[in-house]
């Protein structure tokens, strides 16, 4: 061919279009029948092409298809790249850097609510109000809302730095507000009563709760290594959540607890159970094998205690509010309790138990 027809090579029965978009020099390789005609024709497609670059509006993808540069550049048009393709990209991308915990919920947020709301849009589809108007809709509570949308957000940032969109529509919508509920501990009357329908390592373990302040997902991580008797202390340092021992959730959520007497009465009682046998405190005593998760002790022993000893139901994450309430009434200093519950400061004490805070004369 001619000077006219560079950017194209004539190979036998197929021909090598040339040809640079956006900064790279691409190569594509075609089927054409040895006749002038279908030369022509190819001629016009690569003048094609050139124009639609010019005019920013070349696809990639329509014109070759079976291109691996294609999928490459398709996820640089926000305007051709779906959400579904950007969302399964970017989940496979991250997942090593995630807990196992958090990948379940990514996957549960993306494949059962996130696709199928939008993933058929193309990114520079999707608005702001398109978003606000499925939330409003979705049955659940505002925390799972804020909840679902944390993998859609993550991704949109991650393709506003890379300069894929210009703006990102996730910026416009806030979190709905999520009510905060009201800490109902227990009484020590009421704690007395359910400690008395319990026995073993069921009765050790809601004790320990309700005088150390752990979540239930740090009662059950709890090792016999943590635990410092001859400094009146346990160390808080994981989590077992769905199966799996993680790090605590933040840096202040890893710490030392002061052991109160009926906690140190609990662990000491538990060591006849657990302590020759695995790292692991507190065990399923039906079974006598480490907790799997909070549902098995809420149903197997939690609810039955409360029916038993005829005190309204309340979950088991009160036994933390009981010890929370319990040291603030007996004077102790909120950033003190705020070291024991985990927290990184004390402003979410004042905020949640300011009630139970003595008001100095």
């Amino acid at each position: 061919m001619d000077a006219r027809h560079r950017g194209i090579t004539i190979r036998g029965n197929s021909a090598q279009i040339a040809f640079t978009y956006q900064g790279v020099r691409c190569r594509e390789t075609i089927s054409i029948p040895p006749t002038k005609a279908a030369q022509k024709e190819l001629v016009l497609k690569r003048q094609a092409i050139l124009y639609e670059i010019s005019m920013g509006t070349f696809d990639y993808s329509k014109h070759f298809p079976h291109s691996r540069k294609a999928k490459e550049f398709r996820k640089t048009r926000a305007d051709l790249y779906t959400i579904k393709e950007a969302m399964i990209s970017w989940l496979q991308r991250n997942q090593t850097k995630l807990q196992k915990s958090t990948l379940q919920d990514y996957n549960s947020a993306i494949y059962y609510h996130l696709l199928p709301a939008f993933g058929e849009l193309t990114i520079s589809e999707l608005t702001a109000s398109k978003v606000k108007e499925w939330l409003s809709i979705l049955p659940c509570s505002s925390k799972r809302k804020g909840n679902i949308l944390i993998p859609l957000r993550q991704m949109f940032d991650e393709l506003y730095h890379e300069e894929i969109i210009d703006k990102n529509p996730l910026q416009r919508v806030k979190n709905l507000p999520t009510k905060t509920r009201e800490p109902e501990p227990f009484t020590q009357e009421e704690v007395t009563k359910i400690l008395h329908e319990l026995t073993g390592q069921a009765k050790n373990l809601i004790q320990f709760a309700f005088y150390s302040g752990l979540r239930t997902s740090e009662l059950i991580a709890l090792r016999w290594p943590d635990v410092d008797f001859e400094n009146n202390r346990i160390f808080v340092t994981s989590a077992y959540v769905r199966g799996q021992f993680k790090t605590t959730k933040t840096k202040s959520g890893k710490r030392e607890v002061t052991l109160q007497p009926q906690a140190k009465e609990a662990l000491l009682t538990q060591q006849t159970f657990t302590r020759t046998q695995n790292q692991t405190v507190f065990h399923d005593p039906d079974t006598n094998q480490p907790w799997r998760d909070d549902q098995p002790i809420r149903k197997k022993v939690w609810i039955p205690a409360l029916k038993k000893a005829n005190i309204k139901y309340r979950n088991p994450y009160q036994t933390r509010h009981t010890f929370a309430s319990m040291l603030l009434s007996r004077g102790e200093k909120p950033l003190w309790v705020a070291s024991q519950m985990g927290h990184k400061d004390w402003g979410m004490i004042i905020k949640v138990y300011g009630r139970w805070i003595p008001q100095s004369k």
